[in-house]
C-alpha cells in the first residue's frame, strides 16, 4: 500500500493526471445524473451511445489539436485553422459538385490545407512575422476565399465514398475515429521514434541554440504548420462529409480555440519545448464530454458558453505547475506524519 501512496505525488506533478482526473469527474458525474450515459448499443452493425458520440462528434477537434499541439511546440501558434477548415471542405465540396472523382476532390482539399500551412510556415520561419499576426492573415482572408469557392452557399454533398469518410463505420466503429487514431499513431512515430521530435522541443525551447548546434531550425518550423495545415484540412473534410454539406460561413468557427485549449488542458505549455500528443488527446476528450454532458442536461443554449469557461478555467488552474507543487508538497507531508504516528505506535 505505502509503495503505491508515495507514487502519488509524482502522478500529481504529472502532465496528464488532471485532464484524467477532468474527464474521470464528468463521467462519474453522468453515472449519477445522466441515465443511460454509458449505455452502448449495437444498431445495424453500427456502435451507438453517448460515449460514440463523443468520440465521434470530437474526432475534428482532436486532429487539429494534434497539429496545434506541435505549433506550441515549437512556441508558435496557429489561429487560422478554423478557417483552413472552411476552405478545405469548401474545394473538396465545389469538385465534387463539378464531378470531379472522388480522389481527386479529397486530395485537392488535403492538398490546399498543406499549401495553408506552408504559407503560415514560410511568414513565421522566413519573414520571421510574430505567429499571431501571420495566422491572422489566413484567419481573416481564408474564410473569404471559402466564401468565394462556395459562393456564399452552403453546398451539399452526395457523393458516397465523401459521406463515408465523416458519417461511415468501419467495424461498427465510426470511421472519423479510425483515422484520429491513425493521425495519432502517426505523428507519435514521427515525434517520438525519429529525430524530429528532438528536435523540435531544441527549437521550441531554444531557436538559436538549435542553429548553432546544426539544426534547421526554418525547416522545423514550416514543418509543423505544414502539419497543422493538413490536419485542418483533414478535420474540415470529416465535418462537412458529416453534415453532408460544406458552410462556408459557419464551418469551423471558434474550433482554433477549442484545438488550443485541449492543447494547453494536455499539459504542453505556451512557452514552447516539450509537448505531450497524450495530453492533447485527453483534453479533448474533456472538452468534447463536457460540451456533450451540458447539452444533454438541457442547459440554455445562452449559458453553455458560461458553463463551459467555468469548468475549463477550474481544470487549466489545477495544470498550474505551482499549485501542482503546492499539493504534491501537502500530500507528500501528510503520508509522512502518517508513516511517523505509525512507527510511533509500534
Amino acid at each position: 500500500m505505502m509503495p503505491f501512496m508515495s507514487m502519488f505525488p509524482n502522478a500529481i506533478r504529472s502532465k496528464l493526471f488532471w485532464p484524467a482526473v477532468g474527464i474521470a469527474l464528468i463521467l462519474v458525474f453522468n453515472a449519477l445524473f445522466t441515465p443511460g450515459f454509458f449505455h452502448i448499443r449495437m444498431q445495424d452493425g453500427h456502435l451507438f451511445g453517448s460515449l460514440i458520440d463523443i468520440l465521434n462528434r470530437g474526432t475534428p477537434i482532436l486532429i487539429i489539436a494534434l497539429g496545434m499541439t506541435l505549433v506550441i511546440a515549437k512556441e508558435g501558434i496557429d489561429i487560422s485553422v478554423g478557417s483552413v477548415l472552411a476552405i478545405a471542405a469548401s474545394l473538396a465540396a465545389f469538385l465534387l459538385q463539378k464531378h470531379v472523382p472522388f480522389a481527386l476532390a479529397l486530395l485537392a482539399g488535403l492538398g490546399i490545407g498543406v499549401v495553408c500551412g506552408y504559407w503560415n510556415g514560410l511568414l513565421v520561419a522566413k519573414l520571421k512575422i510574430q505567429p499571431m499576426i501571420a495566422t491572422l492573415i489566413l484567419l481573416t482572408v481564408g474564410r473569404g476565399i471559402a466564401q468565394l469557392i462556395s459562393g456564399g452557399k452552403i453546398i451539399t454533398i452526395s457523393d458516397k465514398a465523401y459521406r463515408f469518410v465523416g458519417g461511415g463505420y468501419l467495424f461498427g466503429v465510426p470511421f472519423a475515429v479510425i483515422l484520429a487514431i491513425v493521425v495519432f499513431v502517426v505523428l507519435h512515430v514521427i515525434t517520438r521514434k525519429t529525430a524530429f521530435g528532438l528536435f523540435l522541443e531544441s527549437v521550441g525551447a531554444n531557436r538559436i541554440s538549435s542553429e548553432f548546434a546544426g539544426i534547421n531550425a526554418t525547416r522545423i518550423m514550416i514543418s509543423v504548420y505544414v502539419i497543422c495545415g493538413f490536419c485542418a484540412a483533414l478535420a474540415g473534410i470529416i465535418v462537412s462529409s458529416n453534415i453532408t454539406g460544406a458552410d462556408s460561413n459557419n464551418a469551423g468557427l471558434w474550433f482554433e480555440l477549442d484545438a488550443i485549449l485541449a492543447v494547453v488542458i494536455g499539459g504542453t505549455s505556451m512557452r514552447g519545448g516539450r509537448f505531450y500528443l497524450g495530453g492533447t488527446v485527453l483534453g479533448a476528450l474533456f472538452i468534447q464530454t463536457l460540451t456533450t454532458t451540458i447539452y444533454t442536461l438541457g442547459v440554455p443554449s445562452e449559458s453553455v458558453m458560461v458553463v463551459k469557461a467555468i469548468v475549463i478555467i477550474l481544470v487549466s488552474l489545477v495544470q498550474s505547475d505551482v499549485l501542482r507543487e503546492m499539493l504534491s508538497r501537502t500530500f507528500s507531508k501528510k503520508m509522512e506524519k502518517k508513516v511517523l504516528v505509525n512507527e510511533t505506535a509500534a
